[in-house]
């Protein structure tokens, strides 16, 4: 059975932490590894892109491999074609698929009949391939992950979820700061093997005491819209701006998955200001992915 990579729980500790070094190893150097070389992947979007097309694209032409990308009107699937049937045909063409959408199941179907690795680049639950891009932010700034406090701020969304599920993974303990309404589920299950933990918060002055980077969301996400208004009443008093990076640890920084709108989730101040490392977690998408399709296409 292929390997995939739906939330991150399928990873090991271990393999979390030596995915991580290989991406800074590629990182340094970025055209080191050939290991797609004559190789295909294929990237289906049924959402709008920026980073993760350009970081998987980019990546995977770095890596010596062709990216396929493929928008959902431009597949069967718009036609009612089974995903089995998808999910078979593109198994006997590329090495990997990365999937943007919408319902995790069908995510998770694709995967099941699929004899190709599936990657998650973006559900309604879960955003792993974000959570390595910040794990590598993270790791860069420090030289140990173990038991640093990350403070999140702002709605419980799948960006918070896969920083929570990986942040423990990898030995972080996640704070989670979120309005009544808005908060991750209290009873959130952590990978097998997380050293780390997950606290829930309402008041985001408490959840970033001592954290050493103070991460955001936009209010109003991608299906979102018809809530706007409501999400920005609630959303109000969770702002990362110098104020309350003030309260996180010395030299804490500001973290953001892009894109942001200034003057709501973050300030304009911290947004291009010189506390934060955002610019890297959206580069450090490419570098964390292509580590993560060498561990995905060839398997030790």
């Amino acid at each position: 059975m292929p390997a995939h990579f739906l939330t991150g729980a399928e990873l090991s500790a271990a393999q979390l932490r030596s995915l991580l070094e290989r991406a800074l190893e590629l990182k340094a150097a970025p055209l080191c590894s050939q290991a797609l070389d004559g190789r295909s992947v294929a990237l289906i979007f049924t959402k709008p892109s920026t980073r993760t097309r350009v970081s998987f694209e980019v990546g995977i032409d770095e890596l010596g491999g062709h990216a396929l990308v493929l928008r959902s009107d431009e597949l069967q699937l718009s036609r009612g074609e089974a995903l089995q049937d998808t999910a078979l045909v593109l198994s006997r063409h590329v090495c990997a698929v990365g999937v943007r959408t919408g319902p995790d199941a069908t995510l998770a179907e694709l995967a099941q009949h699929s004899e190709i690795p599936v990657i998650n680049m973006l559900t309604e639950l879960h955003h792993p391939c974000q959570a390595l891009a910040d794990l590598l932010t993270l790791r860069e700034a420090h030289a140990e992950l173990e038991g640093l406090r990350v403070a999140y701020v702002g709605d419980g969304n799948n960006v918070a979820r896969s920083l929570a599920l990986l942040g423990a993974l990898a030995g972080l303990r996640v704070a989670v700061a979120s309005p009544p309404g808005y908060a991750l589920e209290p009873d959130l299950p952590l990978p097998a093997g997380a050293s780390g933990s997950l606290e829930l918060y309402t008041d985001p002055r408490e959840a970033v005491q001592g954290a050493c980077a103070v991460y955001t969301d936009v209010w109003v996400s991608m299906g979102d819209e018809s809530s706007a208004d409501e999400r920005r009443e609630a959303l109000g008093a969770y702002t990362v701006d110098d104020a309350l990076l003030d309260l996180a640890a010395p030299r804490a920084f500001a973290m953001h998955d892009l894109p942001a709108h200034a003057g709501e989730e973050i300030s304009a101040e911290v947004l291009y200001g010189t506390r934060q490392r955002i610019w890297d977690q959206a580069e450090n998408r490419r570098h964390a992915q292509k580590a993560l399709l060498e561990f995905l296409v060839m398997p030790a």
